[in-house]
């Protein structure tokens, strides 16, 4: 009998050793191809057919000091793209790259044909990341089980933006969408495992034979430029919608 109380104990012990140690060995991630629910979106934009507006973006403006202008204006170019709706002409990296292709054209160094004007813009896109609201939302809870603590947590910010199209030759805004989306965070933490273990040896009139104890701790929350880079998949997507109907 006391063999089979010993290895009732040794389970109990694995059991609860088991998925503290379990990611300790995880093999490293693959990369792939985004498919998020806003990547997703945007790939199902219907393509419509024949000749697409050209449009640029001279200025990516955030009031959020997370957000840098560069990376989030290259997320709303990568989107334009993805999309299917748009013909995007650089503006940004013009001199740094098509200029200088077309001059070595014209000096004979490249045997390429970049002569003639460059494409005009259509539409011109300003976007500004408007708004942040840290801790918009947060929840603690928490259980004790013979001394074992098992607490949990949930918390929410947010991060919005704005998006224009203005039309170059009228200077007037033709369209506007806005998008707002959470940034989830959660976590979850364990201890007093050996306490437990201790009180449910005790409740047997016995003692572990060694000192025994563990704790797990864990936590997610999705990153700002996650969080960006599907508002801004969802505006394009929103308003290359709207271009196609009308």
């Amino acid at each position: 009998m006391a063999s089979v109380r010993n290895r009732r104990r040794q389970l109990l012990v694995a059991a609860c050793l088991v998925p503290l140690g379990a990611g300790c060995a995880q093999a490293p991630s693959a990369a792939r191809v985004d498919d998020s629910s806003s990547a997703r979106e945007l790939r199902a934009v219907p393509r419509r057919a024949g000749t697409r507006p050209v449009v640029t973006i001279y200025e990516f403006r955030s009031a959020v000091p997370e957000v840098a202008p560069g990376a989030a204006q290259e997320m709303f170019v990568t989107a334009l793209i993805k999309s299917g709706a748009f013909a995007v002409a650089e503006r940004q990296r013009l001199a740094a790259g098509v200029m200088r292709e077309r001059q070595l054209a014209a000096q004979g160094v490249s045997s390429g044909g970049a002569t003639g004007q460059v494409a005009a813009a259509r539409y011109v896109f300003e976007v500004v990341v408007s708004e942040a609201n840290a801790g918009a939302s947060e929840s603690a809870r928490g259980v004790d089980i013979g001394g074992m603590r098992v607490q949990t947590g949930s918390a929410a910010d947010s991060i919005g933006m704005d998006v224009r199209i203005v039309d170059a030759n009228t200077g007037l805004v033709v369209d506007a969408v806005n998008v707002v989306k959470k940034i989830e965070a959660s976590s979850t933490s364990v201890t007093g495992v050996g306490n437990l273990l201790q009180r449910l040896s005790g409740m047997r009139g016995k003692d572990l034979p060694l000192p025994l104890d563990a704790e797990s701790r864990s936590s997610r929350k999705e990153g700002v430029d996650r969080a960006l880079r599907s508002c801004i998949e969802v505006a394009v997507a929103e308003l290359a919608r709207r271009l196609n109907d009308d």
